[in-house]
């Protein structure tokens, strides 16, 4: 499980590359969003902690859709748009690599 204060950690630092970065261009901020978001899931991506790697999906969309929307003086998305870029892009879902129920099956060992 996550501890609540890596997942704080985690979620400023993204807001904050999100912020530093939102000038790129969308297809190559969308690839390096894809990346992060990957790298995240495989180091968190354990089991029993599925609720937080959908919670931290769910507040990098809300960064993504708030530093995407002061690109400009106006509006840029609403969230149906949003949605769809969203998705244009192939934004991975959560997905939980390690099975530590099956680990403990392979590895006799450790316990």
């Amino acid at each position: 499980m996550t501890s609540s204060k890596k997942f704080r950690a985690s979620i400023k630092r993204l807001g904050e590359w999100l912020k530093d970065n939102r000038t790129l261009p969308l297809t190559l901020l969308m690839k390096k969003l894809k990346q992060k978001l990957v790298g995240y899931y495989r180091y968190y991506g354990i089991t029993d902690n599925s609720k937080k790697l959908d919670n931290f999906r769910y507040l990098v969309r809300r960064l993504t859709f708030k530093w995407l929307n002061r690109r400009s003086q106006r509006r840029s998305y609403n969230w149906i748009s949003f949605d769809r870029m969203f998705n244009y892009f192939n934004i991975p879902k959560a997905k939980i690599y390690v099975n530590i129920f099956k680990l403990k099956e392979e590895i006799t060992y450790i316990m």
